[in-house]
């Protein structure tokens, strides 16, 4: 399966948002109570859906069950621009009894048909294992993509290790 480096990059965001919201601050399991909590406030989510659609797609956390897969693994290798219509996603998947109120909320939305395909996608994401099974070319491409990543950090440390001497400060090496 191929991950847009769009879903890939929401992905880490939206399991961060799950985690931050599974503890309270003595260790105390209460996902449950504070996504009962955030399905209250989505009358003030919609407004985010576009800027931090990762913040508001955990209110539809365990709303959908996946019936084709092909279809879901095509939608998480688009990029944001790429988004199919919702109405033909939705056959793709049941929803939750629960989700008919959060879900007209959001349609009102401009950004909302596209921000349903995207809760959707990090949704079928977070049941998927962690590490999925890839092929060697995948593999060979995210190594060039983290080889890529590595060599302008360098390459920026460096930069801005040359300014700093430049600046009269010794060198940390």
């Amino acid at each position: 399966m191929n991950i847009s480096p769009y879903f890939r990059n929401l992905r880490s965001a939206y399991y961060a948002e799950l985690d931050d919201l599974t503890f309270d601050s003595e260790g105390v399991h209460i996902l449950d109570k504070r996504l009962a909590q955030r399905r209250k406030e989505m009358e003030f989510l919609v407004h985010m859906l576009e800027l931090s659609p990762e913040m508001v797609a955990v209110v539809f956390h365990k709303a959908f069950r996946f019936t084709e897969l092909a279809v879901m693994d095509n939608l998480v290798s688009r990029e944001p621009d790429e988004m199919p219509e919702w109405d033909n996603l939705a056959e793709s998947l049941t929803l939750e009894p629960w989700t008919r109120e959060l879900i007209q909320t959001v349609q009102k939305q401009p950004m909302g048909e596209w921000f349903l395909c995207v809760a959707a996608g990090l949704e079928y994401l977070y049941h998927l294992p962690e590490h999925p099974q890839s092929s060697g070319a995948e593999d060979a491409e995210t190594d060039e993509e983290e080889d890529h990543e590595e060599q302008e950090a360098r390459t920026r440390d460096e930069a801005g290790a040359d300014w700093l001497a430049e600046q009269g400060f010794d060198r940390k090496e």
